[in-house]
């Protein structure tokens, strides 16, 4: 299992859209947003998408000036069966 936490500066006047982004990511989701476009994301691992992916995904979305991972957990016991 791998979580990953992030802030995602959108580009002023294109938050809505990068919102929107965000949102389609799976595995991704938003905790808090900023009046300034900016954004507390979380990237966990999904049957299809890694968490690193998850992230690496948020610097190539359209509108996004900046993307910082601040926080990652990895357990891989968590994986095992």
């Amino acid at each position: 299992m791998d979580i990953a936490s992030a802030v995602v500066h959108a580009a002023p006047g294109r938050a809505a859209e990068v919102r929107a982004q965000l949102e389609r990511l799976s595995g991704v989701e938003i905790h808090a947003e900023t009046p300034d476009g900016r954004f507390i994301v979380t990237a966990e691992d999904t049957a299809s998408t890694s968490a690193a992916d998850a992230v690496m995904q948020l610097h190539r979305l359209d509108g996004v000036l900046n993307a910082a991972m601040v926080y990652q957990y990895s357990d891989p016991q968590e994986d095992a069966p």
